[in-house]
């Protein structure tokens, strides 16, 4: 993925994961509603001491990751022959609390203007008297990776086209009805579950 698509996706995924560690070792994912917004990831959570604001009291090292899955689809022969489109980026970067109210303010602005409709249901725009409740974090990044998978076309995917993984592979129901001249597809039902081969058998 390019800088435009890691972008892209940052600024219109519905939610992201922020991965902290505590004291005691143990690695803790949170799914957070957030915004992407002068180069940094924005968030909250209430003002409780809960696992994230300790862990991210123990270290400000974090990993934050977005993604977006597509469509499922087979490419080839064999069952295992089955993949999904999808984009995800993962953002490795340093975490502190946000205490300047004008970017507290920014923070929910934006976030408002995500996730509300644009007319608020008739409320006053920018009404945010409790800015002092919540915990808003911003996360810089130090590293950003992104990867994608793409839907490839019909006429691509199985059956138009067989890009198994596993080209000398056969049903083993196949290779049973073989001496008795029954096409592959018929009769399936004279098989018993423990005939049929799994996707891991090569031969």
């Amino acid at each position: 993925m390019n800088q435009a698509d890691v972008e892209a996706l940052l600024n219109g995924a519905f939610c992201g994961r922020t991965a902290t560690v505590g004291a005691d070792g143990y690695p803790y994912i949170a799914p957070n509603l957030f915004v992407w917004m002068d180069g940094q990831v924005y968030l909250h959570t209430p003002r409780h001491k809960g696992h994230f604001l300790a862990n991210v009291q123990h270290s400000d090292r974090v990993s934050f990751e977005v993604d977006e899955p597509g469509e499922i689809f087979p490419y080839g022969h064999v069952e295992c022959d089955t993949s999904v489109s999808y984009r995800s980026v993962i953002i490795f970067g340093r975490i502190r609390t946000c205490v300047d109210k004008d970017e507290q303010r920014a923070f929910f602005s934006a976030f408002l203007t995500k996730y509300a409709p644009k007319e608020s249901w008739g409320r006053e725009i920018g009404s945010f008297p409790r800015l002092a409740g919540p915990i808003v974090y911003a996360i810089r990044p130090e590293i950003v990776t992104g990867k994608f998978s793409a839907l490839p076309g019909v006429e691509e995917r199985w059956p138009s086209q067989n890009n198994t993984l596993s080209p000398n592979w056969k049903p083993k129901s196949t290779r049973l009805r073989t001496h008795r001249g029954f096409p592959f597809g018929r009769e399936r039902d004279s098989i018993s579950v423990e005939e049929i081969g799994s996707c891991h058998d090569t031969n």
